[in-house]
């Protein structure tokens, strides 16, 4: 879900981070400060936009209440942008300034590497206990949860209703046919605008490129889960997307150089007619004042049966052998009142039960009754394979050229690529 951008101002949610969950206690395990205090390094991945709502306020906000409830521990935030994260935490890994906890896209590299606790090791049996099955599922490597999942979302397609008006079209697209269609009549109609935002930049392209990939009934993975980043299914694709969107300027004149970050806030300005979208663009959307729209994302023939769904992750590293701290501090952020904080912040879906449970009984989140019904029967990447971390990173720096070039060679590298990256694990 990268570069997640808030759905309303961080300031207005974070008194509700509590002091609760997390007794004093001693601290256990590591070296202590000067002053006799256990710090705790987070790293953490930035879900605003710009600085006055970067996400670095809430966990400031949640590290004060941390140390509050826990004078023994203190807890030292560095809050890094989306683009830059995994770069930033390589070399840090590699300086051996490690973290405590890091809080990003994915984690199975790690796991690879062995510098991850165990799940169960740095979680109560009540915490783990609290979070929906199949994310806990989906942070095993080899059938061991190393991955905590953090907040999740999926993906639909939103529409401006009044561009749609304007251009004559009366319903969204359910085929790639009629995107290609709604987007001649919208350019015509409604000149300035772009008429698909198609965002294939290295911000996540990984993922616009798979919810195209599963309209076609492909993906990055074959069923047996190797790699067919250049199937037939896949290729057919991006040929598809360059020679009915791409070459007749329907989007984009670069999409490989486009963030989602722009799709997003064009769309929010009333600058794009459609896009695939995540529920942090329903309330940009309301603050742009955009009549817009949401429906299940086209396929090739019909709406797609199965969406992207997105996870984020939480880790915890075992370097600094602040195991106890850690586990104090885990189960002090995933307290109901910390993560339906952060959830209703950034407008995403929760991983727990009981966050699950308070925001569709409260009657606040009718907007995002629709991603809840397809979170369900949502695909995901393939996070348990260890290669997936610098394979999707592979993808997020070339995948947008294959459709401004030949997509079998640009794909066909890219398989080449993720094969080297499962032989070097």
């Amino acid at each position: 879900m990268k570069n997640r951008v808030l759905a309303f101002s961080a300031a207005c949610a974070l008194g509700a981070l509590v002091l609760t969950a997390c007794g004093s206690g001693s601290s256990e395990g590591g070296g202590k400060d000067a002053d006799g205090k256990v710090t705790l390094k987070l790293v953490a991945a930035d879900y605003g936009d710009k600085e006055s709502n970067s996400s670095k306020a809430y966990w400031n906000s949640l590290a004060t209440a941390f140390t509050t409830a826990n004078p023994g521990i203190k807890v030292d935030v560095q809050v890094v942008n989306w683009n830059d994260i995994d770069k930033q935490v390589r070399t840090m890994i590699q300086s051996g300034n490690v973290p405590d906890v890091l809080q990003t896209g994915g984690y199975a590299d790690k796991v690879a590497d062995d510098l991850l606790y165990k799940a169960e090791d740095v979680l109560s049996s009540g915490t783990r206990a609290d979070f929906l099955d199949s994310f806990t599922e989906a942070g095993k490597v080899k059938g061991v949860q190393y991955g905590i999942p953090f907040v999740s979302s999926a993906r639909a397609f939103f529409y401006n209703k009044a561009l749609f008006q304007q251009a004559g079209i009366p319903q969204p697209p359910t085929t790639w046919e009629e995107v290609r269609k709604d987007a001649e009549l919208l350019k015509a109609k409604a000149p300035g605008v772009t008429p698909y935002a198609l965002p294939l930049g290295p911000e996540e392209a990984q993922g616009e490129s798979m919810i195209w990939e599963l309209g076609n009934g492909g993906g990055p993975t074959a069923k047996d889960g190797t790699y067919a980043l250049n199937s037939q299914a896949d290729i057919d694709t991006f040929a598809w997307l360059r020679a009915n969107l791409v070459d007749p300027g329907l989007t984009y004149a670069n999409p490989a150089t486009t963030d989602r970050k722009t799709a997003f806030a064009d769309f929010a300005a009333g600058k794009a007619g459609m896009l695939n979208g995540h529920p942090s663009l329903i309330q940009m959307a309301k603050d742009g004042k955009v009549d817009y729209g949401v429906a299940p994302i086209p396929g090739k023939s019909g709406p797609l049966k199965s969406t992207l769904g997105v996870a984020d992750w939480t880790m915890a590293f075992k370097k600094n052998g602040h195991r106890d701290q850690i586990r104090k501090f885990l189960d002090f952020v995933y307290t109901k009142e910390n993560t339906l904080t952060f959830d209703e912040t950034y407008n995403l879906m929760p991983v727990t039960q009981d966050t699950l449970r308070e925001m569709t009984s409260s009657g606040k989140h009718k907007d995002l009754e629709p991603f809840f019904a397809l979170l369900p029967n949502a695909s995901f990447y393939p996070l348990g394979d260890t290669s997936w971390d610098a394979v999707s990173a592979e993808m997020k720096k070339s995948v947008g050229g294959a459709v401004s070039s030949d997509p079998a060679k640009v794909l066909g590298d890219l398989q080449k690529k993720a094969q080297d990256a499962v032989a070097n694990q």
